[in-house]
């Protein structure tokens, strides 16, 4: 959960943007990450996400998680990925591109570099933001491009979430002892004073978002790549198994005869071969040839390899067999 509970309003579909806004001024970055612009009226957060190409569950999932902590269903399957990836991806550059630049320098401003505790705090800001740029970087280059291949249906063989999760975390020290030193033993005068208060206050509000941050990546965009990963996985399993019914990746139907596939239908419903033969009119000795033919090109012998080919090729409906 989070710390600090600013709405316990639960945000939904047809609630005004302005309104939601209004509420969680906070919330403005975050529309910046989703890509949505600034100047949407009063148009509902449905409509104003739907104008911006942005998914409106997933948006509200990230909204009233990071302000209510509601939580997260694991099986939640509308969550969208690729809009959690773009929101990602847009919040690192912020973050990286304005933020930690932006605050070193009102340090720079509010501090007198000849001064050897002003040069501490500095370094410890620079390793800091070494941390936490070391530590975004290594998910723009191998996290993201991993469920960019997941979305894409071709995974990296050679690496999971899990390994994302084991290892997630951003080192804070260097940002507590920052603090410390800031507000312990600076400055010496009004003018320093307001603007290191300043720079400090931009401390604490961007350690809250980094923190929110986390917890969107852990308790939302994990868990919903593990979901991607077994639709994967599942649709590997299939296609291995259309390898196997399909010959030489070509669909066999395609060189079977019409009487062939009239025979097929027939055994997958259930027919011994003289009923075959009956409803087919012809005799019981050329059904048996027919079920030579195809057991020899499609190189399938059992009932329920016949029957699981059917299905796949569309011969037949699977509400019409016999399981």
């Amino acid at each position: 959960m989070l710390d600090i509970m600013k709405n316990q309003k639960i945000y939904e579909s047809e609630d005004k943007m302005i309104s939601l806004i209004g509420d969680n001024y906070n919330l403005l970055q975050a529309l910046g990450s989703f890509g949505i612009n600034l100047g949407f009226g009063d148009k509902t957060v449905r409509e104003t996400c739907d104008s911006n190409g942005v998914d409106t569950h997933t948006f509200l999932t990230v909204v009233n998680y990071t302000i209510n902590g509601i939580g997260v269903a694991d099986d939640d399957d509308r969550i969208s990925v690729t809009t959690l990836l773009h929101y990602l991806e847009a919040s690192h550059a912020y973050f990286i591109d304005f933020q930690l630049p932006y605050i070193r320098r009102e340090l720079e401003e509010s501090l007198n570099e000849e001064s050897s505790l002003a040069r501490l705090i500095l370094k410890l800001y620079d390793e800091y933001a070494h941390e936490i740029r070391h530590h975004m970087n290594y998910e723009q280059q191998t996290l993201f491009p991993y469920v960019k291949s997941l979305i894409e249906g071709k995974p990296a063989s050679d690496y999971n979430v899990e390994t994302f999760s084991k290892h997630h975390g951003a080192s804070d020290q260097q940002l507590r002892e920052l603090k410390i030193l800031i507000i312990k033993y600076l400055p010496q005068d009004g003018l320093h004073n307001n603007k290191l208060t300043a720079a400090l206050h931009d401390i604490y509000e961007n350690e809250e978002w980094l923190a929110q941050h986390a917890m969107v990546e852990d308790h939302i965009f994990v868990p919903a790549i593990r979901r991607l990963e077994r639709l994967v996985k599942h649709g590997d399993v299939t296609r291995n198994i259309t390898n196997m019914v399909f010959k030489d990746g070509k669909r066999d139907s395609e060189t079977l005869s019409d009487r062939e596939k009239e025979v097929i239908i027939a055994l997958v419903q259930g027919m011994a071969n003289k009923e075959i033969a009956e409803h087919l009119g012809i005799s019981v000795n050329t059904i048996i040839t027919h079920r030579r033919n195809i057991a020899r090109k499609l190189q399938i012998h059992s009932p329920a390899g016949l029957t699981i080919y059917a299905i796949v090729n569309g011969l037949i409906d699977i509400q019409a067999v016999k399981l």
